[in-house]
């Protein structure tokens, strides 16, 4: 008997070490309150722990929720013989009492608590095995619209009853598409966004989905999984843009008053009403049945139409689909009269004109919507002011208010003028225009110029723009202050850049010609002006413009000696303070209108430390340079132009009168420079009346007075082809022949 209950207890301690454990992680201990965790499942005999008691205990009760399950041995080792069911009991609540020899309790009784931990050993459920749903097309995706439930015996506390659904078959699937997705925790059922988009009971009116389940998450490749199937049925959508809705403008009916009306696909919805215009005042409400009123009278002259949006939204206040469209328009009735478009409406017509020509248009406005029956107008003259030679004498069309003559050509002479007054009505209203018509004189008169030529006029070519450099008059015999009198000016030769313009004063048709753009005597140095004198109202048939509407002016532009000009205002060099004599430190252009060479120079240079080029204007250092006296040094640089000519005077006047041989030297800017000398005879006579005399001697040998004047007017044609080569210089290629045909030069000889 010992020996089993050794062998016994060896097989215990094996089973102990890898099932039972307690609060405190022991195997034996005293007696007092313990919890153990015990997975259930387990095979029977399995010890829990050994209670140890005083030495006056001698055995050990257990009492509570045994369930016939645990048993205690005399020596204190708790047990159970059965395996444990959580589903059954989680939780057993025991008492365990320590009892002498006589039956009498020890110690005891202490609470021990036995909790049942759980192992996945149920499968989930659904709680249907087939499930009917139904959805509105368009609904909002993501919003479940119905559920699927399953259960599962396992602790929910743990992986074992930790559930997973999934939508594992759709039928029909359309191109691959799934329209439905399904919550994987709590099981709801909803539209994905293409199924919102693209259900349509009219193409598929049900589809059936097939729903699994699958506990411990769906982690393990043990849990277990069941399957269901769903049957969803596709209805109409009904949250639906209502059609437009038409409001007769200032109804008298009571408000509020109903237009129209919104419905969501459930009840319980809340509606708003939403305009992203925001306006001051807003004359529509919706209540919570969908039901969409106006709420005041509305004006199509203020406003002809609403766009507006209505809002359905959960008891959250999130939105349960998209918002609807309203659309109202206001329609319109006969409450505003025609109205004319000024106080008096002014035509005019040629005393010339035919029967049935076109004068003029009456165009009266009506605030009513327009191509109704209310904004259409009609025309009819009721007076004519004065009646001469005859009343009628106007026609207006009826519905275009166009007027014609009626019966005759009308004369300016028996009436300058007509006052017409016209009825303008639509089918309610009446209202009363004036219209004015003006007999004007026919353009059967021509400008005339007071003078055919204008002479010449020399000006300088920077003569400032805006200068007035010429008036010019015409005149035309038409009724003054027509476009048949009034006269404009055009210029139609000699100025084929612009640079002239004309301006007319309209009162007395004088013409100021003035410097448009800048003169230029390089490009052209003689304009030959050719004016036009026009009317703006074309002339009558048979009459043409002739000589008498030109006239002819001569412009001569002088030149200017413009200064060089550099291509820009600062330049800028660096060098280092270390660099050798004579380094190139910059260089400058400048360039001079007339295209005269350019010699430059320096100016300001207080150190000395550079020297100019003056033919190709680059810069030179002369002397070392020093940083620390100056970091930044600043000179000018001159741009002259080179000199072209001479001028030869004299100092007294107590000459010898005789030829004087003058030697001159002219050098050019080269480098190095060449050079010529040219004797320069010149002739010191008495002058008499503008003439130069020299009386002849009776000396042998001089010549005779014929003789002496030959001499004379060689040297004097000499001395001038000399002086005129020497002395003046004409700008080269610059406008030569015009200078030729407008200037002349004049050489005399020197005189004392």
């Amino acid at each position: 008997m010992m020996l089993q209950a050794q062998l016994h207890c060896l097989c215990l301690f094996t089973l102990y070490l890898t099932t039972g454990y307690g609060q405190e992680g022991k195997f034996s201990g005293p007696l007092k309150p313990m919890t153990f965790s015990i997975f259930e499942g387990q095979g029977p005999s399995q010890i829990i722990f050994q209670f140890k008691a005083s030495p006056l205990a001698v055995t050990f009760k257990l009492t509570g929720e045994t369930d016939d399950i645990f048993q205690i041995q005399p020596d204190g080792l708790l047990y159970h013989n059965k395996a444990l069911d959580r589903e059954t009991r989680a939780v057993h609540k025991l008492q365990v009492s320590a009892l002498d020899a006589d039956g009498n309790t020890v110690e005891g009784p202490v609470p021990i608590t036995i909790e049942v931990k759980d192992i996945n050993d149920n499968r989930p459920v659904f709680l249907q095995p087939k499930y009917e749903g139904s959805v509105r097309q368009n609904s909002r995706p993501g919003k479940p619209f119905m559920y699927v439930n399953a259960t599962d015996l396992d602790d929910p506390a743990t992986p074992n009853g930790q559930l997973i659904y999934q939508i594992i078959m759709q039928l029909p699937k359309v191109n691959n598409v799934m329209y439905f997705q399904i919550n994987n925790k709590t099981g709801a059922i909803s539209l994905t966004r293409e199924g919102s988009q693209e259900l349509d009971p009219l193409k598929n009116p049900s589809y059936k989905l097939v729903v699994s389940v699958e506990d411990m998450g769906g982690q393990n490749d043990h849990s277990f999984s069941d399957s269901t199937s769903v049957d969803i049925m596709v209805k109409e959508n009904i949250w639906k843009a209502p059609e437009p809705v038409e409001i007769e403008e200032n109804s008298t009916n009571p408000y509020p008053i109903k237009i129209t009306q919104v419905q969501w696909n459930d009840p319980g919805a809340l509606y708003s009403l939403v305009d992203k215009e925001k306006p001051s005042k807003f004359p529509f409400s919706i209540n919570q049945e969908g039901v969409i009123y106006v709420t005041q009278p509305l004006d199509r002259e203020e406003k002809d139409a609403y766009v507006f949006y209505a809002v359905a939204k959960d008891e959250h206040g999130k939105p349960l689909a998209f918002p609807l469209q309203i659309q109202v328009k206001v329609k319109d009735i006969n409450d505003n009269p025609p109205t004319c478009p000024s106080a008096v409406t002014v035509l005019e017509v040629q005393e010339n004109e035919q029967i049935g020509s076109s004068i003029g248009t009456l165009i009266a406005h009506d605030m009513d919507e327009e191509n109704t029956i209310n904004s259409v107008l009609g025309y009819r003259i009721v007076d004519q002011t004065p009646k001469v030679p005859r009343d009628g004498l106007f026609l207006v069309q009826s519905y275009s208010g166009t007027f014609q003559l009626a019966v005759q050509s009308l004369r300016k002479r028996d009436t300058p003028q007509y006052n017409l007054t016209v009825e303008v009505s639509d089918k309610d209203f009446k209202t009363l225009c004036f219209v004015q018509i003006n007999i004007i004189d026919i353009n059967d008169q021509i400008p005339i110029f007071e003078k055919p030529d204008y002479g010449n006029l020399t000006l300088p070519e920077d003569t400032a723009i805006g200068t007035v450099i010429l008036t010019i008059q015409a005149t035309d015999a038409d009724e003054p202050h027509t476009g048949s009198s009034k006269i404009l000016y055009r210029i139609t030769q000699g100025d084929s850049e612009g640079r002239l313009e004309i301006e007319t004063d309209p009162e007395t048709n004088t013409g100021y010609v003035k410097v448009k753009k800048p003169l230029d005597f390089e490009a052209v140095a003689i304009h030959n002006i050719v004016f036009q004198a026009e009317n703006p109202e074309p002339l009558v048939l048979g009459v043409q413009y002739n000589a008498s509407s030109s006239a002819t002016f001569r412009l001569i532009v002088t030149d200017v000696n413009e200064a060089p000009q550099f291509s820009q205002q600062v330049y800028q060099g660096k060098v280092s303070e270390d660099v050798a004599k004579g380094t190139k430190v910059g260089n400058v252009t400048a360039k001079d209108p007339e295209g005269l060479d350019i010699s430059y120079s320096l100016r300001g240079d207080k150190r000395g430390w550079l020297k100019i080029d003056p033919v190709t204007g680059e810069i030179f250092s002369v002397a070392p340079l020093d940083r620390e006296a100056e970091s930044l040094y600043r000179v000018q640089v001159v741009a002259t132009e080179v000199g072209t000519h001479a001028s030869l005077s004299t100092k007294h006047t107590g000459f010898e009168e005789r030829v004087y041989h003058i030697p001159v030297r002219i050098n050019d800017g080269g480098r190095p420079p060449l050079e010529g000398t040219v004797s320069l005879p010149v002739t010191f006579c008495k002058c008499v009346e503008d003439r130069c005399f020299q009386p002849a001697g009776h000396m042998p040998g001089i010549p005779t007075v014929g003789v002496t004047v030959g001499v004379l007017l060689t040297t004097f044609l000499v001395i001038g082809i000399i002086l005129a080569v020497v002395f003046f210089q004409i700008k080269k290629n610059k406008g030569q022949h015009n200078v030729e045909s407008a200037q002349a030069s004049e050489v005399k000889p020197l005189r004392n």
